[in-house]
C-alpha cells in the first residue's frame, strides 16, 4: 500500500488542474529573483545589484485556481570564477534537468552575451519546453526589441519569447499565463498557501 503525500484539496477539479516546475536561468544579474518575486507577490529570493547572490536553488510556489506553478530561482551561469563558482553554475544546470519547463532569461539591452552562447549550447540538449523572456525592454528603444526577438527565433525553437520588464511588470502578467499553458496536467504538489520551501 502507498500513501499519497500530496495535498488533498476538495473541490479541485484534478481532471483539468496544472502543476509543475519551472526552471529559471540566465547569467548573472539577468533579473531571475526579480522577476519570481514579482511572480509570486512577495520578496523570496534576494535581489542585489552584485553578481551571484543567488547561490543555490531557491523555490517559489505560486498557487493560482487552476494551476500550481513552482519556480526553482538559480544562480546566474557564466565563465568565469573559480572552484565555488562552478559548482553554483552546476547546481542551476542540474535544476534544467527535472524542470517541466525553462524560463530562460536574456538581457534587452545586451541580448546574446558570451555567457549566453554558453547557456545557449545547453539548452539544445534541453527536452522540455523552453520559454524565452527578454528582460528590462524598460531600457531599450521599441525599435531594437523585433530584431532581438528574430534573433533568438532563428537559434531556437522557443515555445514563446516574450519582452519582460521584471522591475516595472511589464508583460509579465502575459508571462504567466503562458507559463500555465505550457505546465502538465497533475495535482498540487504543495500545500496552496505554501510560497517557498
Amino acid at each position: 500500500m502507498t500513501i499519497d503525500s500530496r495535498p488533498q484539496i476538495t473541490g479541485l477539479d484534478v481532471n483539468s488542474y496544472k502543476s509543475g516546475f519551472i526552471a529559471i536561468v540566465g547569467r548573472p544579474n539577468v533579473g531571475k529573483s526579480t522577476l519570481m518575486n514579482r511572480l509570486l507577490g512577495c520578496k523570496v529570493s534576494i535581489v542585489s545589484p552584485r553578481p551571484q547572490t543567488t547561490r543555490a536553488k531557491i523555490m517559489g510556489v505560486k498557487s493560482l485556481p487552476g494551476a500550481q506553478l513552482i519556480f526553482l530561482d538559480t544562480p546566474g551561469i557564466d565563465k568565469s570564477g573559480g572552484y565555488f563558482h562552478r559548482l553554483m553554475v552546476k547546481t542551476a544546470m542540474n535544476s534544467l534537468e527535472g524542470a517541466d519547463l525553462i524560463l530562460w532569461m536574456v538581457e534587452a539591452p545586451d541580448p546574446l552575451s558570451r555567457d549566453d552562447k554558453l547557456i545557449l549550447e545547453t539548452m539544445r540538449s534541453v527536452k522540455s519546453p523552453i520559454l524565452l523572456a527578454i528582460n528590462k525592454v524598460d531600457l531599450v528603444e521599441k525599435e531594437r526589441l523585433l530584431p532581438t526577438i528574430d534573433r533568438f527565433r532563428a537559434l531556437l525553437p522557443f515555445a514563446e519569447i516574450v519582452p519582460i520588464s521584471a522591475a516595472e511588470g511589464d508583460n509579465v502578467a502575459l508571462l504567466e499565463a503562458l507559463l500555465v499553458q505550457y505546465l502538465p496536467e497533475g495535482q498540487p504538489l504543495y500545500p496552496l498557501d505554501q510560497l517557498t520551501d
